[in-house]
């Protein structure tokens, strides 16, 4: 007589989705660097999850928490979707607070007439925060 085991070890894991074409499923990829001992040099080491998407809210490219189910689903389904951490292209600028998509802003900052008071006393205080003059202090940089 044997014993029911445990589904999988570790009960939440964070990772990228990567597929999302199988009902209520998505296919989550998770990365973790692994040492190798010989070399003393840490390597990416890869295994993807198949995780239970109910409502089918993720889409390509999201970072996801997955939680370990007590029993699986199905055949390759151990886990669910617990939460969308970041949402691919809802990026927002942690200084300005502005949405941007890659280096550039979706709203245009350099129009004064643009920015509101608070606007320009809330970047005021973030740069003196992170130390940073607006003045060009060092003109051969």
């Amino acid at each position: 007589m044997s014993v029911p085991r445990g589904a999988v070890h570790a009960k939440w894991i964070v990772g990228k989705v990567i597929g999302t074409k199988m009902q209520k499923t998505a296919k989550v990829r998770v990365t973790r660097l692994v040492l190798d001992p010989y070399l003393l040099k840490f390597f990416n080491k890869r295994k993807t999850y198949f995780a239970h998407d109910p409502l089918q809210q993720c889409v390509v490219g999201d970072i996801v928490l997955l939680k370990a189910l007590p029993e699986r689903r199905s055949k390759h389904v151990k886990h669910e979707l617990a939460e969308i951490v970041f949402k691919v292209g809802n990026v927002i600028d942690p200084i300005t607070g502005k949405p941007c998509a890659g280096t550039r802003f979706l709203e245009n900052l350099s129009d004064s007439e643009n920015l509101t008071e608070a606007d320009t006393t809330y970047l005021s205080e973030k740069l003196q925060e992170l130390k940073v003059c607006s003045t060009n202090s060092g003109e051969n940089i």
